[in-house]
This record gives structure tokens, C-alpha cells and sequence, in this order.
């Protein structure tokens, strides 16, 4: 299904696993984040800039954001620039949305672990990650602790996604060599929602659902 929205990318829409109510809400538009559960976005270098495309729809709702930025690449200014084109004051946007930087793996461990604590605090809806498990492949680190944090950071992962909040993860890991792979395909086995995004020519993005599973009615 070909589409055009209004971001910078045509869209294809692919769902080898079957229809589900997630696929046919995505395949309107690819752009709207399930209602809960974690989905895992990855398959290009620019999937944490391509979180920012999925914002506009939710904080036009009034629902807020909390940003868990391990890839340090959010940009308020093209938030600003989303907020004018629908002719809104930036500060609309910008008081929904609360963003806390990981610049290490170990940064990011603790921001996911004390992410029940922020939601406390401030009532999102939605949680954005960039960078996992991406930051976790740093050669810097050794592969114990790395192993370690990144366990820590899954089960805060799983605490989070027994609340009634939608969780999206951008991450560029296939990109990596490394031999911590699995440190991926663990992700992936824990989300609800597993999605890869691959760009091509004329700006054109694909998007194929390669996992998605019921979630329990609460």
C-alpha cells in the first residue's frame, strides 16, 4: 500500500505475519503508535531522527511524552517546526513532551529502571527510547558489565510494559558489528510489536511488521 503524509517520506506498508488490529491500524497510518505494549522500530541509520515523525499525532491529543534520548539526537527545533505547521505555538508541544539524555549505556540502564518513578511524576502515555540496545555494543565497555546492564535495562523494560502505556523503541543495531547480536534478538522477543523500517530511492520508506502478538485485556 503506497500512501503520502505529511512527513518527508512515502511510506509501504508490509505485514508478513497476518493482519492484526496493529497492522490494520498501520497500515492507514504507520505513523500512529499501538495504545500500549512495547514496539521495537529498527532497519535504518536514521531511526532515531524517524522517531520524531511519530510525535505530532500523539501531542496533538494532548498526550505526553517521556523521551529517553541513548542516542542524544532529538531535535526541539524540529519539534518547534511540527508544532508552526500545524499552527501552534512550539510551547504547546513542548510542555507535553519531558526529554532525559543517556550518554552510556549505564545512563540509559537507569533511566529505564527509574522510569516508573518519572511516570509518577509526570503522567505520560507514551515512552520513546532511542539507542537500545545500540549503546550497549560500545567496544569501550566491557562484555560482562554490558551483558549485566543490559539485563537490568530488559526488566525494566518489562516492568514498564505492564502499565498501561504505549512503549516505542528506535533502534539502529543491525547497523553494528558486533558480537552481542543477541542482545537485539532479545529485545525483540520481549516486544509486543517488532517492525523494520528500511529506506530507499525518492525518499521512500518501507515498513514491514515482523511480529505482533495480542496483548491481554486488562
Amino acid at each position: 500500500m503506497n500512501s503520502r503524509f505529511q512527513e518527508p517520506w512515502q511510506v509501504v506498508m508490509d505485514s508478513p505475519v497476518g493482519m492484526s488490529n496493529f497492522a490494520e491500524m498501520s497500515s492507514q497510518n504507520p505513523w500512529v503508535l499501538p495504545e500500549r505494549g512495547l514496539t521495537v522500530y529498527y532497519g535504518c541509520p536514521e531511526m532515531p531522527r524517524l522517531s520524531h515523525y511519530f510525535l505530532p499525532g500523539v501531542l496533538l491529543r494532548g498526550k505526553q511524552v517521556l523521551y529517553l534520548d541513548g542516542a542524544n539526537q532529538i531535535s526541539p527545533l524540529l519539534i518547534a517546526k511540527f508544532a508552526r505547521e500545524r499552527g501552534l505555538e512550539p510551547a504547546v508541544f513542548n510542555r507535553l513532551i519531558r526529554l532525559s539524555r543517556a550518554f552510556t549505556c549505564f545512563q540509559l540502564m537507569e533511566l529505564i529502571v527509574r522510569a516508573p518513578k518519572f511516570l509518577k511524576a509526570f503522567s505520560a502515555t507514551v515512552l520513546v527510547v532511542t539507542a537500545i540496545p545500540d549503546l550497549f555494543f560500545d567496544e569501550d565497555v566491557r562484555e560482562l558489565p554490558a551483558r549485566a546492564s543490559f539485563e537490568h535495562a530488559l526488566e525494566g523494560l518489562r516492568e514498564l510494559a505492564s502499565l498501561p502505556i504505549s512503549i516505542a523503541v528506535f533502534s539502529d543495531a543491525t547497523s553494528f558489528k558486533t558480537g552481542r547480536t543477541d542482545f537485539f534478538r532479545n529485545l525483540c522477543r520481549q516486544a509486543s510489536q517488532v517492525l523494520r523500517v528500511e529506506a530507499h530511492p525518492d525518499n521512500e520508506l518501507s515498513f514491514t511488521c515482523e511480529k505482533t502478538a495480542p496483548l491481554l485485556s486488562q
